[in-house]
């Protein structure tokens, strides 16, 4: 796909100037508003690994939506590496616009100003953690509390009559600077950056309530963002304040959210202005704004937001060949020095381009480059993506201070990486990670029989809030009493085994949908080798996720299709739509194992490249002094055993570390080790005084650990909870339903261990709660379940929603576990506000555990 220059490309060349420094790398695109529920949703794994910086949330106890209390997932989040968590704090209120209670304007101010003073005080028992928490008095004033609607202080906006605004925002500042000396203020958040700013800027000037951090919002374009920076930099300097922290604390829209060709031109944007930003909430809390799939998997957009923030050093020029256009390839660069590498990111246009790299220092790269291109691809909002595909490693001669990288058949939904380091050094160029890939668009499919639709225009750029898609078309027809069949005309360049990705979606709330839970439909290659599929479940219709399967096919044409019915099989229940088929040449030879070169993991503790070892998988080796670290970032299909192999080059010793858990030092051959679906932090931790690591290989299982599974129906349960058998996707049709409510109504189950140490436990669960909404998001609930290991303490765990009672999902749990017998004993009970007898009336807590299939014990090492 790539190679040295040649024609003239389609979208135009892509300038990094290496020799043009723009400032240290800030990472302030990863921001998030509502994407963190509670502690485990997202996992600290996918927070930590998407470098999340910013996080806006509501209010402790507040009820604008489930979950997301500013007090609950601070300490997680700060954990995991986050900055600032920044409270909304208008949500504490129900409603959008916000409902304060009241009759006048002077009524609802006070009671809010009661409630500004209550957080604070919540805020003021943090100790050390409260240093990271940035209040935002008002949300959208103009839309809301000082808007014109039947809300608003006195229904006339404060653009217009700025009076009751500003005296407002002056003497909360006052109020909270009172009770928190230190705090930081944010403001004045409106919807955009509009001119009468400049008024709330000198009002707050005048009385000494200048916000410590400036936010707006921009649900515009990423050209808006550049622009809009400008102009409010510019307005400081006329002001004499500042210069300012900036946080955009809203910003894309449905059509730009999972799609990393689009997310990567606001993250150019939004790191060329050096300014923090928090993706816009429009669907479920808890997912990092359709950047995680469950609790711990990343789909495409979650990759992208970990390769960007793996940039070190500090950016550099990018000139697109559209600069500033949306919708055209655009970019953004950093190069590290010190590391000799430099790194870029780009996508938005499909195609082919030029990569032009300027000013090469001979200092850093010599005199030849290496050059490896990577493909970060959609996957969509709710499907699951493994790591980026590595396209092709490249020698390339430095030609005048110039490298130039031709790259071809640009997907324009996806997103790329090249990582440029130093060459000639006789590195073997590792294969592409993939195989031949082709797409079939459903809309291109026939369609045989009854009850088909043509669905769309779904988003584009001229309707950013609907959803993207491949086309922005899809197919309906495969529903209950169809006998709808859709038929792909495929061609396939080799005999092999293919995998096969349906893009697909079903809403969780649809009528026909309500009763079974995932649509079930019948895949066929030539009309034989039945298969049941069941295609993905979202929380609105063209959400779309993939089902995934392989089938046999020799070179030529075939067909595949997807029915409603099959002789063999049964029918369909549900109703869905398909956007896409996808096949992919599996072979095994280039697929398996995975591999993570060293040099270009996260390095710490004084760890640094070497480009110069005969020997080396790739372009270099990290060099590990005593404690120093590499952190790799790996993808698990599935919950359960991996072999690991950590390839070092000489004596060196070390620890590995999987999540958080120590599994011993490092060995020459590989281990069974068990990985957790989606995810996983992989540590190596230097115990010598020099340790040199070349790569890391994840394959697949060898069957050594030891493994048990214990169906929930052959547990103990008390009280309210019992098995049933209207979980029809439940193993065996087998689950139990009615843990919680309170401790008598349990769950315990027997497991016996062969060791004693650390296991993981792997629950299959089902969770289709779902809260009443005042607003455009719909609102699923994370069940908890208190889990008691013996009868010790019990450990709380959050589980996300699967959309449906009879959708069931795999969450994993580190336990330790005594040699022998062991007891598993679950409950749940609906949990307080912060003030611990309080309750929140709107069911946005649940008093339930999820529903349990079966648990699966493995060890961890």
């Amino acid at each position: 796909m790539a190679a040295a220059v040649s024609a003239a490309p389609t979208s135009g060349n892509l300038t990094v100037d290496l020799g043009t420094d723009t400032g240290p790398f800030h990472g302030g695109a990863s921001g998030t508003l509502y994407g963190l529920y509670g502690d485990g949703v997202p996992s600290r794994n996918a927070v930590e690994g998407m470098y999340v910086r910013t996080v806006s949330t509501k209010a402790q106890d507040g009820t604008q939506h489930p979950g997301a209390d500013a007090l609950e997932i601070l300490r997680p989040f700060v954990e995991a590496g986050g900055k600032d968590v920044y409270v909304y704090m208008t949500d504490i209120y129900r409603g959008f616009p916000y409902e304060w209670p009241g009759d006048t304007g002077a009524e609802r101010l006070a009671d809010f100003m009661s409630r500004v003073r209550r957080q604070v005080e919540q805020v003021l028992t943090l100790g050390a953690y409260k240093s990271h928490v940035v209040y935002v008095p008002f949300n959208e004033p103009e839309g809301n509390m000082f808007g014109t609607g039947e809300w608003g202080y006195d229904q006339v906006s404060w653009r217009t009559e700025p009076a009751h605004y500003f005296t407002a925002w002056r003497d909360i500042h006052r109020l909270i600077k009172e009770l928190d000396p230190g705090a930081r203020i944010a403001g004045p958040n409106t919807c955009l950056l509009y001119d009468e700013v400049r008024g709330f800027l000198e009002f707050a000037k005048t009385e000494d309530v200048l916000p410590d951090v400036i936010t707006w919002h921009e649900l515009t374009t990423p050209d808006e963002i550049r622009t809009s920076v400008a102009k409010y930099r510019a307005l400081e300097r006329e002001l004499g304040i500042g210069p300012l922290p900036v946080n955009i604390n809203e910003y894309a829209h449905n059509y730009h959210l999972s799609v990393p060709g689009q997310m990567i031109q606001w993250i150019a944007a939004i790191e060329e202005s050096k300014v923090d930003a928090d993706m816009a909430y429009w669907n479920i809390d808890g997912n990092l704004n359709d950047s995680v799939v469950e609790a711990n998997k990343g789909n495409g957009q979650w990759w992208l937001f970990n390769a960007y923030g793996q940039f070190t050093g500090n950016t550099v020029q990018v000139t697109a060949p559209h600069p500033n256009v949306q919708y055209t390839l655009q970019g953004v660069a950093a190069l590290d020095r010190a590391k000799r590498q430099a790194r870029v990111l780009l996508g938005g246009a499909g195609g082919s381009a030029d990569v032009v790299f300027e000013h090469v220092d001979p200092e850093i790269f010599g005199t030849t480059v290496h050059a490896r291109l990577l493909e970060i691809p959609w996957t969509g909002q709710v499907g699951a993506s493994a790591q980026p595909l590595r396209l092709a490693d490249h020698e390339l001669p430095v030609v005048e201070g110039e490298v130039t990288l031709r790259l071809t058949d640009l997907e324009e939904m996806s997103a790329y990486q090249v990582i440029l380091s130093p060459g000639g050094n006789g590195a073997v160029a590792l294969p592409p990670s993939t195989g031949w890939r082709r797409s079939y668009q459903a809309e291109d499919a026939a369609y045989i029989g009854d009850g088909h639709s043509l669905n769309g225009p779904e988003g584009s750029p001229s309707d950013v809030d609907r959803f993207a898609g491949s086309t922005g078309y899809h197919v309906g027809g495969l529903r209950t009493g169809s006998d709808g069949v859709l038929v792909f005309s495929v061609e396939v360049p080799q005999d092999g085994t293919y995998d096969v990705s349906v893009f697909a979606n079903s809403c969780n709330l649809a009528d026909a949908v309500r009763e079974q839970g995932p649509t079930n439909v019948f895949l066929r290659v030539d009309g034989g080798h039945p298969q049941e599929l069941r295609l993905p479940l979202g929380y609105k219709w063209a959400v779309w996720g993939h089902a995934d399967t392989r089938v046999e096919l020799t070179a030529g044409a075939h067909t595949i299709t997807l029915a409603a019915q099959d002789p063999d099989l049964g029918v369909t229940r549900g109703d869905a739509v398909v956007d896409r088929l996808d096949l992919a040449l599996r072979d095994d030879q280039v697929t398996e194992p995975s591999l993570y070169d060293a040099e270009f993991a996260a390095l710490g503790g004084g760890a640094r490249v070497d480009y110069g070892r005969v020997g080396a998988s790739g372009p270099g080796v990290a060099v590990l002094p005593w404690s120093g670290t590499t952190t790799f970032w790996v993808h698990a299909a599935e919950d359960g055993e991996a072999a690991v192999t950590v390839d070092r080059i000489g004596s060196g010793e070390g620890e590995l570390t999987i999540n958080g858990e120590n599994v011993g030092i490092v060995q020459r051959s590989s281990v069974p080790l068990f990985l957790t679906s989606g995810i996983n932090k992989v540590t190596v931790t230097a115990t010598s005084d020099q340790l040199v690591l070349d790569r890391l290989q994840v394959g697949p299982s060898l069957g050594l650990l030891p493994t048990s599974t214990h169906p929930a129906e052959e547990g103990t349960t008390t009280g309210s909870a019992r098995v049933t058998g209207a979980h029809t996707f439940a193993t065996g049709g087998k689950a139990v339903d009615g843990i919680g409510g309170g401790p008598a109504n349990a769950l315990t189950l027997t497991v016996t261990a062969e060791r004693a140490g650390r296991h993981a436990l792997t629950i299959r669960y089902s969770n289709g709660e779902q809260a009443p909404a005042t607003h455009y998001n719909p609102d699923p609930v994370c069940r908890h379940a208190d889990i008691s290991i013996n009868g010790s303490a019990p450990q709380r765990v959050l589980f996300p929603t699967t959309f449906h009672f009879n959708n069931f999902h795999d969450l994993s749990v580190p336990v330790t576990l005594v040699e022998g017998t062991n007891t598993l004993t679950f409950t749940a009970d609906e949990l307080p506000d912060h003030d611990g007898h309080s309750r929140n009336q709107y069911g946005q807590r649940s008093a339930y555990a999820p529903v349990i299939d079966r648990v699966t014990v493995t060890r961890l090492a």
